[in-house]
């Protein structure tokens, strides 16, 4: 199976598009067809439908093995290229926006420093390809677990567990109590991808249906979040330490934590 080949197909599936993924790959559109034509005819099956452009069963299938192959061949060409260009004249750190705060930690004096806040699993696939020189992700797990990030073999240099809380406005009901997560799965959430667990994974974790948004924060600013708790918009799941101007509602059970860790590639 042909590498490049199997790179086509994923980028086609993630734009939807033969012509969008010829332009970001540099080929013609009848490039890219002939490279799915040829990936195809390999696994002797159908990958995509054309009109319009959708993955297959097994395109599904084969795409859930293509990313990670893919994903750790850039990280294998990334080790290689750092192990020749030597001790690093800059550093590239990347955290998520509840993490941002202990970037500071990774920071050496002597070199020009770069600070990128983002998401959780695009932070940790830019350490695994030398984007980034190290990262600082988090998101809510079982005691002594890991976090579920994309497997890129970085290493997790270590890691921190803190107490989780509910924030809610200064009026909620259950303002300073502790609270078992199930009694409010069908409470109002705010869904907001890049600074929480998103909600899925939380019902996920939680094993416990339910959690349904009633408001998406796109955004990364915390402060921004918690003004639209503050307001009764809605409730979010966040490390303690975080909550200011609502109501903390720590979370007794199930058994869960803000888990903190700290990314770096292979010989950093």
């Amino acid at each position: 199976m042909d590498l490049r080949f199997l790179r086509t197909f994923v980028r086609v599936v993630r734009l939807g598009s033969f012509s969008a993924a010829a332009r970001e790959l540099g080929y013609t559109q009848s490039g890219v067809s002939q490279h799915i034509a040829v990936l195809e005819s390999d696994v002797g099956v159908p990958l995509l439908t054309r009109r319009p452009v959708g993955v297959t069963e097994a395109g599904a299938r084969l795409l859930e093995h293509a990313e990670p192959i893919l994903l750790r061949l850039d990280a294998a060409r990334a080790d290689v290229a750092r192990v020749a260009a030597g001790p690093p004249s800059q550093l590239r750190i990347g955290a998520t926006p509840l993490a941002a705060g202990f970037a500071a930690e990774l920071v050496a004096p002597a070199l020009a420093v770069t600070v990128r806040v983002g998401a959780r699993d695009a932070i940790a696939r830019a350490v695994a390809v030398g984007e980034l020189d190290a990262g600082v992700v988090d998101g809510v797990a079982a005691p002594n677990d890991p976090l579920r990030l994309p497997e890129t073999g970085a290493r997790v240099a270590r890691s921190q567990e803190e107490p989780l809380a509910v924030a809610a406005p200064l009026d909620h009901p259950l303002a300073g109590h502790a609270i078992q997560m199930e009694v409010l799965v069908d409470a109002r959430w705010i869904d907001a991808p890049e600074i929480c667990a998103p909600l899925p994974e939380l019902a996920s974790l939680a094993r416990a249906e339910g959690f349904r948004p009633a408001l998406t924060y796109e955004g990364s600013d915390v402060a921004g979040l918690l003004a639209l708790v503050a307001a009764g918009h809605g409730l979010a799941l966040l490390p303690q330490r975080a909550l200011d101007g609502v109501a903390a509602l720590p979370v007794a059970g199930p058994a869960l934590v803000h888990r903190t860790e700290w990314l770096q590639d292979n010989y950093g």
